[in-house]
């Protein structure tokens, strides 16, 4: 409103329009308007002050539109400003115009309503925050390049980013994924890292860290608060949806994406790991900073001393979870399964896993400690878990019994007795047989029970001929006979043929057996 002041000025001076003109002020026209208007405001009295700026703004009108200038969206200008002010894109808002209303005009048509209804917007506004030495890090994940993984399938990587938030010295670690096992891993690691610890760590929401995203009372992962009470350092997430907070790893981020990544080539992880802190050293950490206009590493160097010293002994870092104790007094972690007392079958527990045991919870009391299985299906399993019935079952070794006409049956441990068996039917027959067979072979012997050297060899031959060596397991040899010949179980079918053949020595081996007795 200046120019007009100015005209006003020489027009009380007594100046003519063709002189404001040739003054290049404003031009002839709009001086003769301008004066009217003056006149009629009285403000061409020399003995009146000046109006100011906003009073020659509300006397002044805006300039008017053309008819052809008004928007053909000017129907619908309150639904695209609510659409405007949700977040929604303008092909968005082209589409449901399209779709919802029938309208059949362009995408330009759409742009220039948007442009002139977000310039009446409030304009956004933002304030830089600065960090003392020490105070403060910022943590955040950014998507690394593909690799192949040791199990032969390429894999995305993630890269896990620190920064110091005054100095912005940096800590870089490429890893598999974004577990709570793995973000703890590399915490205790850009600890060492920087040989030292900030007093808290800016995070975002992230479920490794935060279970449940809150501006006021965020709920935070139980391993994670385990690690910053024993590195002793606070944690500060950020309210959701509001990553502004820590712009610093942000930008961080963002320059390692475009500057370390492209034209490179990794073999693998431990590779890709190695390139990324020589290039920290060598060029992120020696850069002019745009912001600080001084290297993070010259920085560092002032911050360094200021950080908290690393505790004398590392933290004994944990993941917890939430597992059942199934019937069979185990809980699955991981595909392994661990006992648990019996007295807890059905119950929920909280599990602590380290890189070595396997802990359990009820609550806050302590129940039992297992070292870390190995692999898939293995069972960690103590006896005094189980019931005492379940105990004195494993406690007692496995008995054979032998059941009428059966083969030798092996007893569960803790069972008082044999199961009753069912005779077969063809026992009788089979017991008849090997009586007379005995009483053909030995009639000498005392009840016509089989012994040893008897008076002939015994010579138990297969079934199959094919086949010499499938003996019948209830067979054992005859410990005092020619070693070749075999001794057949009392007790087992006589399922094999026996052959007769002449004992080498029968009278001396029948007057051993008379001076010996009949073997037990």
């Amino acid at each position: 409103m200046h120019h007009y002041r100015q005209a006003l000025l020489r027009m009380r001076q007594g100046d003519s329009d063709r002189d404001i003109a040739a003054a290049r002020v404003m031009g002839r026209a709009k001086a003769a308007q301008w004066r009217h208007i003056a006149r009629e405001q009285g403000w061409l009295d020399p003995a009146l002050p000046l109006p100011d700026d906003t009073a020659i703004a509300a006397v002044l009108q805006g300039p008017r539109r053309a008819s052809s200038t008004v928007s053909t969206l000017e129907a619908h200008r309150e639904r695209v400003s609510a659409w405007v002010e949700q977040g929604v894109s303008g092909t968005a808002i082209h589409a449901a115009l399209r779709r919802q209303h029938g309208w059949a005009g362009s995408y330009s048509a759409v742009r220039r309503l948007v442009a002139d209804i977000r310039s009446q917007l409030p304009p956004e506004t933002t304030c830089r925050l600065d960090f003392d030495p020490g105070d403060a890090a910022q943590v955040d994940f950014g998507a690394g390049p593909m690799l192949m993984h040791p199990d032969g399938k390429p894999r995305r990587t993630w890269a896990f980013v620190m920064t110091l938030a005054s100095s912005r010295h940096q800590y870089v670690e490429f890893v598999w994924d974004q577990t709570v096992a793995t973000w703890l891993g590399c915490h205790r690691r850009a600890f060492e890292w920087f040989a030292g610890v900030p007093r808290r760590v800016i995070i975002d929401n992230a479920k490794c860290a935060i279970t449940r995203a809150c501006a006021q009372d965020p709920t935070v992962q139980r391993a994670y608060a385990e690690c910053a009470e024993g590195y002793g350092f606070k944690i500060d997430p950020c309210p959701p949806h509001d990553p502004q907070k820590k712009g610093i790893v942000e930008s961080g981020v963002k320059y390692l994406k475009g500057n370390f990544l492209p034209l490179r080539t990794f073999r693998d992880m431990a590779d890709l790991n190695a390139q990324a802190r020589a290039w920290v050293m060598d060029e992120a950490g020696v850069r002019c900073h745009g912001t600080t206009r001084r290297t993070p590493l010259a920085l560092f160097a002032l911050e360094a001393p200021l950080l908290k010293s690393l505790p004398a002994q590392a933290p004994d870092l944990g993941t917890w979870h939430r597992v059942s104790v199934h019937r069979d007094c185990h809980v699955q972690f991981e595909r392994v399964l661990y006992s648990a007392p019996f007295a807890l079958v059905g119950k929920l527990l909280w599990l602590r896993a380290t890189d070595a045991v396997v802990a359990l919870f009820e609550d806050y009391r302590h129940v039992a400690t297992h070292p870390r299985g190995q692999r898939p299906g293995q069972r960690v399993s103590v006896r005094e878990h189980l019931p005492p019935e379940a105990q004195a079952f494993f406690g007692r070794g496995p008995r054979l019994v032998c059941g009428p006409g059966r083969a030798h049956r092996r007893v569960l441990p803790g069972a008082d007795r044999a199961p009753a068996q069912r005779p077969h039917p063809g026992a009788a027959a089979r017991r008849t047989r090997r009586a007379r067979l005995a009483q053909a072979l030995w009639p000498a012997a005392p009840g016509g029970r089989l012994r040893p050297g008897d008076g002939a060899q015994l010579t138990v031959l297969p079934h199959r001929q094919d086949h010499p060596g499938h003996w019948c397991r209830s067979a054992r040899r005859c410990t005092g006979a020619h070693p070749a010949r075999l001794w057949p179980h009392p007790l087992h079918p006589a399922c094999h043929r026996v052959v007769r053949r002449p004992h080498p020595q029968p009278a001396a081996r029948l007057a051993a057996l008379t001076q010996e007795g009949e073997p037990p």
